[in-house]
């Protein structure tokens, strides 16, 4: 996620925001960039780490005691000096940094271009900047000007904004992306998030959605989107640095756990909505004419997003009635698979650059098929080298384990599998609507689990010092299962194993014994009386059993130890719920067990090696 800051005072502004770029670097960048205003707006961004905004300032220092800072994760645009942030608009001198994902900017774009704006980068961020600019020309108000362009603006924003012409002001807004406003003594601050401004106020006011801040430096103004002014009590903060940077959180996997909700939203955002009729897909080229040349599908990938992959297999052969391999991309690379002009790969990846997936892209590319990619970092090698790409926004994730980016990749396999499904005429548009309205529904109900994360916190309490823990499930929450266990052998260091619960008869109900754990998984209630009937095979032997369930089948209570129930949705979704309490799970046992929890023995984040 990008990081924000902005300071208005009497005080130099650049040493203030290269401070609070630098508080915000564990979030994850790829470019960086200032703006201050003296006697005119002066303004360096750069590609690259802190440190070369850093040596650019060093060689061209700017002055001024407004100014706002930015650290971009790319998104519109690969990462470059001109997609960095601030963005001008240069004949008003308005300069704009922006956290967030503008929906309708393509359509604003053409509007603004009519109009004679002349754009310089990719971004979505310089329509912001040119809109404000368009209606600043006709009130001469910044305030105003702000005010009636993010009421065009659709989809999410935090934006920090100031301009030559009254550069005794900030603007902040926010929509969807959180902004916080500092409090200091004859000076003020914004920022996206509290460590940025920590060392210099402890004072903040948390802006909520649809709110506006005027930020001057002995005073701040809050209101509403009509300009109704809101009290607040101000926040004062008592975490340290190090706790700032988590939000509070004891660990970032933690942290990365609660975000989820949001990176559902940010993944659906501009690709869905809830008058939508088909899925947009960021100009993916899947029409009927493409796809009906298609007569094989693979998923390649590694670990985590294999397991997603594996869901994406499941409903794309369901939803879409077409032939689909999942596939280990360190095997898939050495078994000389069947690869031609007609065949389609769906390779994923969160870094885009882990190496036995990117290798396998090149085998597929060579031999004529056509890639794309699942990634969550713009500009990496698999976005570069593959013929159509579906950016996950889960935003940087710190925790080795993953959690947040696993979530949003679930969410791409579900709309790749909506959208192949209707262009191929099998999913009719009662359907269609059915899932659409499930798949909006789900960052609620993820916040739902979220609310019970106690409960699982107690009944990791209670296994904290179990022998070995199976994982088992029948359809898509074999799936789950695969990363259940996964999660817990990642960040706990305990033997764990997933089976499909129709196999444990057939030799792994030999391991069981008193003090193995079984975690069984009943998402798909098609299969649920299956499922409780390899549950008891289970108990019977000794083994202590907790189940995950959808909410009202409290037959499970009578057949397990303990039960963990998650809201009722969509057959085709459950996967998603069902994985939250396993990673509240997993997290909870390794804290018990006194592991490190963000950095686990023997691993890293994006494997680059074979």
């Amino acid at each position: 996620m990008c990081g924000i800051v902005g300071y208005i005072g009497n005080q130099a502004a650049v040493p203030i925001l290269m401070d609070g770029l630098r508080s915000l670097e564990y979030r994850g960048y790829d470019s960086a960039g200032v703006a201050v205003y003296d006697q005119a707006v002066e303004m360096i961004k750069v590609k690259g780490r802190l440190v070369n905004l850093e040596e650019r300032l060093l060689a061209t220092p700017i002055q001024g005691s407004v100014g706002i800072g930015h650290t971009r994760w790319a998104t519109h645009g690969a990462p470059s000096d001109v997609n960095s942030h601030p963005h001008r608009d240069e004949e008003t001198d308005i300069v704009l940094v922006h956290n967030g994902i503008i929906e309708n900017y393509l359509s604003l774009k053409a509007e603004l271009m009519e109009e004679g704006y002349v754009f310089a980068s990719e971004t979505d961020t310089e329509v912001a900047v040119h809109l404000i600019a368009s209606y600043y020309r006709e009130t001469k108000d910044l305030l105003d000007a702000v005010l009636l362009a993010i009421d065009r603006i659709q989809g999410s924003y935090a934006f920090g904004v100031f301009c030559k012409d009254e550069p005794d002001t900030i603007i902040a807004a926010r929509k969807d992306s959180p902004l916080v406003v500092g409090l200091g003594t004859g000076e003020n601050f914004i920022a996206s998030d509290i460590p940025a401004i920590l060392k210099h106020t402890r004072d903040v006011y948390f802006l909520e959605d649809g709110e506006v801040a005027v930020v001057r430096k002995n005073s701040v103004q809050l209101m509403d989107n009509l300009k109704k002014p809101i009290e607040r009590p101000v926040f004062h903060v008592t975490w340290d640095i190090h706790a700032a940077e988590k939000g509070g959180y004891d660990h970032f996997m933690l942290k990365e756990i609660y975000e989820q909700p949001k990176v559902i939203r940010d993944t659906l955002l501009g690709r869905i909505g809830k008058d939508s009729t088909e899925v947009q897909l960021d100009g993916i080229r899947l029409d009927k004419e493409t796809m009906e040349k298609i007569n094989k599908v693979y998923i390649v990938a590694c670990g985590t997003a294999y397991y997603a992959g594996s869901v994406g297999k499941m409903l794309l052969e369901a939803q879409a009635r077409v032939p689909v391999v999942a596939d280990v991309a360190s095997e898939f690379r050495y078994r000389d698979p069947i690869l031609d002009e007609n065949t389609l790969m769906i390779v994923v990846s969160q870094s885009g650059e882990t190496a036995d997936t990117l290798a396998a892209l090149r085998m597929a590319k060579k031999a004529g098929a056509r890639v794309l990619g699942v990634v969550n970092v713009v500009g990496s090698t698999i976005a570069r080298e593959a013929d159509d790409v579906f950016y996950t926004c889960a935003g940087p994730e710190i925790a080795v384990a993953s959690t947040k980016a696993y979530s949003a990749q679930l969410v791409a396999m579900y709309l790749l599998s909506m959208k192949i499904g209707q262009v191929l005429g099998k999913i009719g548009d009662e359907e269609f609507a059915v899932l659409r309205d499930a798949l909006l529904e789900l960052p609620e109900k993820v916040e739902r689990v979220l609310e019970n994360a106690h409960l699982v916190e107690d009944l990791a309490r209670k296994n904290l010092h179990m022998k070995n823990v199976f994982y088992i499930g029948r359809g898509l929450d074999y799936a789950a299962a695969m990363e259940g266990a996964l999660k817990i052998k990642e960040v706990a260091y305990l033997h764990a194993e997933s089976y499909p619960a129709g196999e444990l008869k057939h030799g792994p109900i030999a391991l069981i014994e008193e003090g193995s754990l079984l975690m069984g998984l009943v998402g798909q209630e098609a299969l649920l009386e299956k499922t409780i009937s390899n549950i008891k095979e289970v108990k019977a032997r000794g083994a202590n059993v907790m189940a995950i369930a959808m909410e009202g089948n409290e037959e499970i209570r009578l057949a397990v130890d303990d039960a963990i129930f998650v809201p009722r949705t969509h057959p085709n979704f459950t996967t998603l719920l069902v994985n939250i309490p396993q990673q509240l799970f997993a997290y909870h046992i390794a804290c018990g067990l006194g592991r490190d929890v963000d950095k686990p023995r023997n691993l890293a984040k994006s494997v680059t090696v074979e």
